[in-house]
């Protein structure tokens, strides 16, 4: 019998009431948020339910929304894939603009080391008791963390761009 999405929304309520929440489907995928602080036990949780079985960490990243409240300006994304039923699942944790950290999953899953140094090399985001939290693709002496979206995406003073030719008005080149 196949895993349904209600199983696992139901035994993750039962177990962490509003800890979890916003359940959807997206891109046949089950989606759901948990509480920053609460992601490690609900990750242990989906890993070792008898029935939910989610034993494989197939992603972690980082997203910026800099028009988000304060609070929810920053997100880690983790997919989760239980390899018998053929499941996925898709966990956010928002996190604050300000001091945007979470707790560590390498206990849980040894893969989650090299993910979450790249998060942090390109979002700043500190996995709380991480054995080895430092940049991993960029130089050591950065001093800002190239994916936030912090600088406009364009220099404003170039001359030597025409909009016209990158689609950005209605005009006929």
């Amino acid at each position: 019998m196949a895993l349904e999405t209600s199983v696992i929304q139901n035994k993750l309520i039962e177990n962490f009431g509003l800890k979890v929440t916003d359940f959807f489907q997206q891109h046949d995928i089950f989606t759901f948020e948990v509480a920053s602080d609460s992601i490690v036990e609900v990750m242990k949780f989906l890993r070792d339910d008898a029935t939910l079985r989610f034993n494989f960490l197939t992603d972690l990243c980082g997203i910026h929304y800099p028009d988000y409240e304060k609070g929810r300006q920053f997100a880690v994304v983790y997919h989760m894939h239980n390899w018998m039923d053929n499941v996925r699942i898709r966990i956010k944790c928002y996190l604050d603009g300000d001091n945007p950290e979470i707790d560590t999953v390498t206990g849980l899953f040894l893969s989650s080391n090299w993910q979450e140094r790249e998060t942090y090399d390109f979002y700043g985001i500190i996995f709380k008791g991480h054995p080895q939290l430092k940049r991993i693709l960029n130089m050591d002496e950065m001093t800002s963390f190239p994916l936030r979206k912090e600088f406009p995406m364009e220099d404003g003073g170039r001359t030597d761009k025409d909009d016209r030719f990158f689609g950005r008005t209605t005009q006929n080149c």
